[in-house]
Protein backbone atom coordinates (compact mmCIF):
# COMPACT_ATOMS: atom_id res chain seq x y z
CA UNK A 1 0.00 0.00 0.00
CA UNK A 2 1.48 3.32 -0.76
CA UNK A 3 2.44 6.15 1.83
CA UNK A 4 0.81 9.40 2.22
CA UNK A 5 4.47 10.63 1.02
CA UNK A 6 4.00 8.47 -2.03
CA UNK A 7 0.45 9.94 -2.98
CA UNK A 8 1.39 13.60 -2.47
CA UNK A 9 3.97 12.55 -5.26
CA UNK A 10 1.47 11.58 -7.81
CA UNK A 11 -0.36 14.50 -6.63
CA UNK A 12 2.26 16.75 -7.84
CA UNK A 13 1.00 15.59 -11.80
CA UNK A 14 -2.34 16.80 -11.12
CA UNK A 15 -2.38 20.27 -12.51
CA UNK A 16 -4.85 22.89 -12.41
CA UNK A 17 -6.73 23.71 -15.78
CA UNK A 18 -6.43 26.79 -15.57
CA UNK A 19 -3.01 27.83 -13.99
CA UNK A 20 -0.97 25.02 -15.20
CA UNK A 21 0.49 24.17 -12.16
CA UNK A 22 0.23 21.43 -9.72
CA UNK A 23 -2.03 20.90 -6.78
CA UNK A 24 0.23 20.38 -4.64
CA UNK A 25 2.37 23.28 -5.15
CA UNK A 26 -1.10 25.72 -5.35
CA UNK A 27 -1.58 24.48 -1.93
CA UNK A 28 -5.07 22.72 -2.95
CA UNK A 29 -3.90 19.89 -1.06
CA UNK A 30 -5.07 20.19 2.90
CA UNK A 31 -4.30 16.35 3.57
CA UNK A 32 -4.03 12.83 2.73
CA UNK A 33 -4.86 9.72 4.63
CA UNK A 34 -3.91 6.26 3.63
CA UNK A 35 -5.70 3.32 5.56
CA UNK A 36 -4.54 -0.37 3.92
CA UNK A 37 -6.20 0.48 0.68
CA UNK A 38 -7.89 3.45 1.24
CA UNK A 39 -6.86 6.08 0.25
CA UNK A 40 -8.71 9.78 1.48
CA UNK A 41 -7.46 12.94 0.22
CA UNK A 42 -8.89 16.70 1.18
CA UNK A 43 -8.45 19.52 -0.96
CA UNK A 44 -10.00 22.67 -1.79
CA UNK A 45 -10.17 24.95 -4.97
CA UNK A 46 -8.86 28.26 -5.60
CA UNK A 47 -12.62 29.63 -5.46
CA UNK A 48 -16.02 27.56 -4.75
CA UNK A 49 -17.37 28.52 -8.16
CA UNK A 50 -14.48 26.96 -10.11
CA UNK A 51 -16.06 25.53 -13.26
CA UNK A 52 -13.65 23.01 -12.54
CA UNK A 53 -14.46 21.11 -9.44
CA UNK A 54 -15.95 17.42 -10.20
CA UNK A 55 -13.50 17.45 -13.13
CA UNK A 56 -10.79 18.31 -10.69
CA UNK A 57 -11.67 15.42 -7.94
CA UNK A 58 -12.76 13.10 -10.43
CA UNK A 59 -9.17 13.29 -11.83
CA UNK A 60 -7.57 12.62 -8.95
CA UNK A 61 -9.66 9.86 -7.80
CA UNK A 62 -8.79 8.31 -11.37
CA UNK A 63 -5.14 9.31 -10.96
CA UNK A 64 -4.50 7.29 -7.58
CA UNK A 65 -6.44 4.12 -8.26
CA UNK A 66 -4.90 3.81 -11.65
CA UNK A 67 -0.99 4.20 -10.08
CA UNK A 68 -2.03 2.34 -6.70
CA UNK A 69 -3.98 -0.09 -8.47
CA UNK A 70 -6.31 -2.26 -5.95
CA UNK A 71 -6.77 0.94 -3.50
CA UNK A 72 -9.57 2.85 -3.46
CA UNK A 73 -9.90 6.68 -3.62
CA UNK A 74 -12.08 9.41 -1.96
CA UNK A 75 -11.63 13.25 -2.52
CA UNK A 76 -13.70 15.45 -0.45
CA UNK A 77 -13.79 19.05 -1.26
CA UNK A 78 -13.51 21.50 1.72
CA UNK A 79 -13.79 24.97 2.27
CA UNK A 80 -11.84 25.68 5.26
CA UNK A 81 -10.02 26.72 6.02
CA UNK A 82 -10.28 28.93 2.48
CA UNK A 83 -7.35 28.87 0.21
CA UNK A 84 -5.38 31.89 -0.10
CA UNK A 85 -2.49 33.14 -2.24
CA UNK A 86 0.26 32.16 0.64
CA UNK A 87 -0.26 28.07 0.71
CA UNK A 88 1.32 28.35 -2.70
CA UNK A 89 4.96 27.37 -2.59
CA UNK A 90 7.62 29.65 -3.31
CA UNK A 91 8.20 27.62 -6.83
CA UNK A 92 4.52 28.48 -7.69
CA UNK A 93 4.49 32.11 -6.42
CA UNK A 94 7.71 32.26 -9.30
CA UNK A 95 5.32 30.90 -11.97
CA UNK A 96 2.47 32.90 -10.76
CA UNK A 97 5.02 36.22 -10.22
CA UNK A 98 3.15 36.42 -6.98
CA UNK A 99 4.86 38.56 -4.85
Amino acid sequence: MPTAGEVQAVLRGVTDPELGISVVDLGLVYGVEVEGNHIHVRMTLTAPSCPYASNLASQVERLLREQFVGCEARVTLVWEPRWTPEMMSDDARRQLATP
